[in-house]
């Protein structure tokens, strides 16, 4: 019989697995890293504002699939759900190019670039496959995939690989090379029916050998969350965002020193919202780490206003109030978030943060895909780029990374 995860197991779990500082030191970290985590300078980033105005790439729902650039620059956003497809930018995200269909089958995938092969990846470990691209996303092919089960003989299924930030490619520390992503565990049903929300888990899945096998790791320490986004540290941490999907305020945040399997020190961040403030019904942000030496500067996506309505049944689908698309900075890996702009003023819902490649078109962008648009928060998927100038409005940078907690 198929082991099922309680409350009180996962409270178990705290007690096994207190608390602890969000920077707990990682031993293992390698404070050089890979070309990859570290190869732009702060600088390109700055310089004068730039922000491309918001651009239309679906004209359906679709925000789940994420973006992520290229090793050569190219960026590509993917729809999920909607049937597997693409679409590239070659000149940093001034134009795109059509659609490109991965496959038939290949609908709700996470996307990831493996940075040590330089392919680009669309897995779904549940429903065993990845579709691998090696010329940058125009042509795919599909591959076989296993996933092995967390110690609770639970694997995400299709659903609980979909909607989440793209995965990422660890870059310090003994686990160097290691493939990574948020996932989540819907509960002994695999079911997404409001009354098994509250045994939802956020978990991660992770591959040592180039996303052959994939293994589900410890779960998250808090019950009722989905939706997730991690990013490694230069101490060679991964902090996990999460949301929680029968919200009770702002996002789940927890950290892993030992490259993504455990997850410990869950707290609630008391800036991040979690969807619409006023709603229990949480939602999908970004979170991206800027590829600097030295630094730990994090991006957040969400919504940020003060609209959203209670649903007759707490924990029920409701999009009141799904609006004001906002993107959060912090420059202390993630203990506070200082800065935040807005960037669309309408309906947004889903969204996922990318960032641009050293020495190419994409060079010191940061990317923002997203649902929303003058037809409604899900009425279409919409990508705007920017650099960090124009996120900080003026502030000083020297004066933020100068600030510790």
């Amino acid at each position: 019989m198929k082991p099922i995860v309680t409350t009180l197991t996962l409270l178990a779990m705290s007690f096994l697995f207190p608390m602890v500082p969000l920077h707990a030191q990682s031993s293992q970290a390698d404070a050089a890293g890979v070309g990859y985590a570290v190869a732009s300078r702060l600088g390109e980033f700055l310089g004068e504002p730039l922000f491309v105005s918001m651009q239309q790439l679906w004209e359906k729902r679709g925000g789940w699939g994420g973006v992520l650039t290229a090793k050569d620059g190219t960026v590509v956003a993917f729809q999920s759900p909607g049937g597997g497809n693409c679409r590239r930018s070659r000149d940093g995200g001034k134009t795109w190019d059509a659609d490109i269909k991965i496959a038939p089958e290949a609908t709700g995938g996470r996307a990831l670039v493996d940075e040590t092969k330089g392919d680009i990846l669309y897995v779904n470990p549940a429903a065993g496959w990845l579709f691998r691209s090696r010329d940058l996303g125009a042509t795919w092919t599909r591959e076989s995939v296993q996933v092995r089960p967390d110690g609770f003989g639970n694997i995400p299924k299709t659903e609980g690989v979909a909607a989440m930030q793209c995965g990422i490619t660890l870059a310090f520390g003994k686990h160097k090379g290691r493939l990574i992503m948020p996932a989540r565990v819907m509960g002994p049903q695999s079911s997404n029916a409001v009354e098994w929300r509250p045994y939802h888990y956020s978990t991660a899945l992770y591959s040592d050998d180039g996303g052959a096998v994939w293994q589900t790791s410890k779960p998250f320490p808090v019950l009722g969350t989905g939706e997730a986004a991690l990013a490694e540290l230069s101490d060679g941490s991964i902090l996990y965002n999460s949301r929680e999907h029968m919200s009770r305020g702002n996002r789940f945040l927890a950290h892993s020193d030992d490259g993504g399997d455990l997850w410990i020190g869950a707290y609630r961040s008391p800036d991040l919202p979690d969807g619409a403030r006023g709603t229990s019904y949480g939602l999908m942000g970004g979170m991206i780490r800027l590829p600097v030496a030295g630094h730990d500067i994090l991006l957040y996506s969400n919504v940020d206003t003060d609209a959203g309505v209670m649903p007759k049944q707490v924990g029920a689908s409701i999009a009141t109030g799904r609006e004001k698309a906002t993107v959060w900075a912090s420059f202390d890996g993630g203990r506070t978030w200082p800065v935040k702009r807005l960037v669309y003023d309408g309906p947004s819902a889903y969204s996922s943060l990318g960032v641009g490649r050293n020495g190419t078109p994409s060079q010191g962008r940061i990317y923002l895909l997203f649902e929303g648009g003058p037809k409604g928060c899900h009425a279409a998927v919409q990508v705007v780029s920017f650099n960090l100038s124009w996120l900080l409005n003026g502030r000083d940078i020297t004066t933020l990374l100068g600030k510790t907690r």
